[in-house]
């Protein structure tokens, strides 16, 4: 099963980075990830007797990765959020009524959870000249985030890190915060990014304390759902948001930190 899953992890990552050379293909794969992600969302929600206004989780995922490729999410996102919500309590009138509350809440979360959080990875794509470049920086330091605290956790791992996912250890965390510093700081080097050393540390901390977040608050969910896996998609890895529940979160605390560090303002 660890073979499986190394190789598997393997497949998904070469095609993942893949996909970054061109905008395009990047773009289609975060709508795949969303609507997988939704999906498996729903079961969970569905497994605590309140599943989602469904088709109407769909639109806004799907309005909000595409509103963010072109370019009018600011203009627009207000508008998004209030069709979401006002759709989902008139939907919600037809339907059974208890639970109506949840319904729309757990909706309406679901969309700001994955469909918002992923509109980052595109902001980070289309940074003018250096976005391929932060991409595959970024989706590397998340990826050795995952890779490293399950492999530092299970060589010295002692300690519990919390209760919501038994199995991580506070060995494996910070072991895996310091590695990729290390490697963040190190990649800083690559003339594309244009960053000293120091920036590529502070973003390599950043991003993989949110991703170890992001990974937290999805088995939360999980255990709150009694499951241990959100799907089944991906074999040996769980489904598609066991896999990448560490990106939501880590991409965006990459990009604020692009942001607070001047990096983008510079390169502008």
């Amino acid at each position: 099963m660890t073979v499986r899953r190394v190789l598997v992890g393997l497949l998904v990552a070469a095609i993942g980075l893949s996909t970054i050379v061109y905008s395009w293909t990047f773009f289609i794969l975060l709508l795949c990830i969303g609507f997988a992600s939704l999906y498996e969302l729903n079961g969970l929600c569905e497994i605590k007797g309140q599943p989602l206004e469904y088709p109407v989780a769909v639109f806004g995922v799907f309005g909000y990765i595409v509103l963010a490729i072109t370019g009018h999410i600011h203009s627009w996102e207000g508008v998004l959020l209030a069709a979401v919500t006002i759709a989902s309590f008139a939907i919600g009138m037809y339907g059974e009524q208890q639970g109506y509350f949840a319904r729309t809440a757990y909706t309406l979360l679901a969309v700001l959870y994955i469909g918002k959080l992923l509109t980052y990875f595109v902001f980070i794509r289309q940074v003018p000249e250096t976005g391929m470049w932060w991409s595959f920086y970024v989706v590397v330091l998340i990826a050795l985030t995952d890779i490293f605290g399950m492999v530092v956790g299970t060589a010295i791992g002692r300690h519990q890190l919390t209760k919501i996912s038994p199995k991580k250890t506070v060995e494996g965390s910070l072991g895996a915060l310091v590695i990729v510093a290390a490697v963040a700081a190190g990649a800083a080097s690559i003339p594309q990014l244009h960053i000293t050393w120091w920036q590529g540390a502070v973003l390599g901390v950043v991003t993989s304390v949110a991703a170890q977040a992001g990974d937290l608050a999805e088995s939360a969910l999980k255990r709150d759902a009694g499951v241990k896996d959100a799907g089944t998609m991906i074999q040996g890895h769980g489904g598609v948001l066991d896999r990448f529940d560490s990106y939501l979160f880590g991409g965006m605390a990459f990009f604020g930190a692009l942001h607070l560090l001047g990096i983008l303002a510079l390169q502008r």
